[in-house]
């Protein structure tokens, strides 16, 4: 049974720092690119960070770069999403995603709400 479980949201102060969790299972997890995605109300779901099956990462886009950073630990099945100057414009349900070829998965998602 394949699961993504994304823990580590919640609420945080503009300039405050959150990292996400995703636990993986039920798959190949080393043999897969993974993704974080966050979707805000009203908007479209959006890419914030990937990383590859070895630990590169690529391009991130110019809403977060500089501010999170992607990781991943192939021996525990986790994959992470350290997130730094929050800005009320972060808060969004992040997901975490799992590609292969064409296979994907996704978590159900966690809240981060930066709010003061």
């Amino acid at each position: 049974q394949v699961q993504l479980v994304e823990f580590g949201g919640g609420l945080v102060q503009p300039g405050g720092s959150l990292r996400l969790s995703c636990a993986a299972s039920g798959f190949a997890f080393s043999s897969y690119a993974m993704n974080w995605y966050r979707q805000a109300p009203g908007r479209e779901r959006e890419l914030v960070a990937t990383i590859t099956r070895v630990g590169g990462t690529l391009n991130y886009p110019d809403s977060v770069k500089g501010r999170f950073t992607i990781s991943r630990d192939n021996t525990k099945n986790m994959v992470y999403l350290q997130m730094n100057s929050l800005k009320p414009e972060d808060t969004a349900v992040y997901y975490c995603n799992a590609v292969r070829l064409a296979n994907t998965y996704w978590g159900q998602g966690t809240q981060v709400t930066v709010s003061s």
